[in-house]
């Protein structure tokens, strides 16, 4: 499996309204899959690297992290915030400083430190004090957990990468949650999953439900990282992985009419995506989505009810908001 390609960060500590100014305006200039942003209180990091459970959120190339932009975090603590700007592509510096000045000062933008990010850096750090997580029936783990699963769960062996969804985020286990609930009521036969990034929840559906999973993703480095947690898995047979933006893909439209469609994206994408959701989706079909900022609900439930879905279930863990829409009878024609 070749590693992602390296990337830029720039970063600087500023005051809470400034760097979320900043990650939210520099989040709206760029496309998902260019820039992914992350600002938040630095005692809370600190108290993270000392044994809290924390893990990136959407690491560039986005989604995700693709599987949109980071999004913006928002600890209630009132320190220094660090501001942090992942670049897919390497950034021209004086430019990126001028447009950072837009969202803040001159003086701000010019404190703004840009360094390469290696591929490697990003595992090594991601995997640093990592422990198993359970969300219902799942269990996300690395390789030194195997032995750690009970009777009944179903683990999904992922080392962390330059993908979203390790499992450790809040959006990433609000979608395990939702597919744990709905696998109480219900075996969906045909579905996707837009915005694989590592494959955790493809995965966890193939091994839950036994049978073929489809996945799209944007990122080619994240492909081939989902087909190869696939493999490890034991479910690369199950499981094929399209390089795809949202159902832009022959092989996902011809399986249409899908059960289950999954999306843990972020909330402008989503919206962006759901003519193309309401149209593969079949009578009675069922949506998990996340990736979304309390903020962010309205916006997609109004997107997604015109396409004829309703609200059954809505999770919140951290600050990321995941729900479970569903199509009604035939529902209206997707507009």
């Amino acid at each position: 499996m070749p590693l992602p390609a390296p990337t830029t960060l720039a970063h600087l500590v500023t005051d809470e309204a400034t760097a979320q100014a900043i990650a939210d305006g520099m989040s709206e200039l760029f496309d998902p899959d260019e820039i992914a942003t992350a600002a938040f209180e630095i005692a809370s990091l600190e108290a993270g690297m000392r044994g809290a459970s924390t893990a990136p959120a959407k690491a560039a190339p986005a989604k995700q992290g693709r599987e949109g932009a980071m999004g913006t975090l928002h600890p209630d603590a009132t320190g220094p915030w660090r501001l942090e700007l992942h670049f897919a592509f390497e950034p021209d510096e004086d430019e990126i400083r001028a447009l950072v000045a837009g969202f803040s000062t001159a003086s701000t933008a010019e404190t703004l430190v840009f360094e390469p990010i290696a591929a490697t850096d990003w595992v090594a750090s991601a995997l640093e004090g990592l422990k198993p997580v359970e969300a219902g029936r799942f269990v996300v783990h690395g390789a030194n957990n195997r032995a750690a699963l009970r009777i009944g769960q179903i683990g999904i062996e992922i080392e962390a990468a330059l993908a979203f969804g390790t499992g450790h985020h809040g959006t990433t286990r609000g979608c395990l949650e939702h597919i744990t609930a709905l696998l109480k009521r219900r075996r969906p036969r045909r579905i996707v999953d837009v915005g694989t990034g590592t494959g955790v929840l493809a995965i966890g559906l193939a091994k839950a439900l036994k049978q073929p999973v489809l996945g799209g993703e944007i990122d080619p480095d994240s492909v081939h990282i989902a087909r190869a947690n696939a493999g490890v898995n034991g479910v690369r047979h199950r499981l094929r992985v399209h390089r795809a933006a949202g159902l832009q893909h022959p092989a996902l439209r011809r399986s249409n009419h899908y059960d289950l469609i999954l999306a843990n994206i972020l909330a402008r994408p989503l919206k962006a995506i759901s003519r193309q959701v309401g149209l593969a989706a079949g009578p009675g079909g069922e949506l998990i989505l996340s990736g979304l900022l309390p903020g962010d609900v309205p916006g997609v439930l109004s997107a997604y009810s015109q396409q004829g879905f309703a609200l059954v279930t809505k999770r919140q863990i951290e600050d990321w908001v995941s729900l479970t829409l569903r199509r009604g009878g035939l529902g209206p024609r997707p507009r």
